[in-house]
């Protein structure tokens, strides 16, 4: 399964007429936030793939749509509570919200060592560090108590399908890896213990980005491969076993 990671730059050769060219064998797309909906918008209409996406901590002109409750105020941080029609909402876009969800695709089928097939796993957070009390900004124990909240339905598909998860999308990164030490990109201790305990395949992220790009945009965790999704970058997931390839960028 050859899927294109995106997040936080608009990328030209993305953002082009020949988009369906370039990206043809594209079987499922993640956007990992600070990404505005017309880009994303664009991306699903000139590929016509799945495609999921969170929040990162800037273009948030949509972020009330699918958190209703949140105040809209820049000074005034997000409550924690969220009701489960704003969790299955999917509003504008043709893209699927994955914030604070542990979700299944039935369309793309792994197939387990006992050779049955499952549906490819995934859970997404939305958010950056908390920083300047902005929307969608977290303290490391808020979003710990996020990841709680998922734990249920993993431990349900570790149940049904002998693993937790495939994919993890966030926008922030596991902290000291490829994060920094500002206090905006630092990334979350909670995203180590979620690794360590659940086993992703794929922790997919934004937030991070590269101006150099010859920097690393992949590193090893444990049983997880940490993919920085900065621009654009393409990974792929084998089908035909419980575990990933190595990510390659395009």
């Amino acid at each position: 399964m050859k899927i294109l990671c995106v997040s936080d730059q608009i990328d030209p050769l993305v953002y082009s007429n020949r988009v369906k060219e370039r990206f043809s064998d594209v079987d499922l797309i993640l956007c990992a936030g600070d990404l505005p909906s017309d880009y994303i918008d664009f991306i699903v209409s000139s590929l016509n793939r799945q495609t999921y996406f969170i929040f990162g901590n800037h273009n948030l002109n949509d972020f009330n749509y699918y958190h209703k409750n949140k105040r809209q105020s820049q000074g005034a941080h997000p409550t924690l509570t969220y009701t489960p029609q704003e969790y299955d909402m999917n509003m504008s876009h043709g893209a699927t919200y994955a914030g604070f969800k542990v979700l299944k695709d039935k369309i793309f089928q792994i197939t387990r060592p006992n050779g049955k097939k499952r549906p490819l796993l995934i859970a997404g957070v939305s958010g950056s560090k908390r920083y300047n009390n902005g929307l969608c900004q977290y303290t490391e124990t808020q979003m710990f108590i996020h990841l709680l909240k998922l734990v249920p339905k993993l431990l349900l598909n570790k149940l049904l399908y002998g693993t937790y998860l495939d994919i993890f999308l966030t926008h922030a990164s596991p902290r000291h890896i490829h994060d920094k030490e500002d206090p905006c990109h630092q990334g979350f201790e909670c995203f180590n213990w979620f690794i360590k305990h659940f086993s992703p395949q794929y922790l997919v992220h934004g937030h991070i980005h590269l101006y150099d790009m010859n920097s690393q945009r992949i590193t090893k965790s444990g049983n997880t491969t940490v993919v920085n999704a900065y621009s654009q970058v393409i990974i792929n997931l084998d089908e035909n076993a419980d575990g990933a390839i190595p990510a390659k960028e395009d």
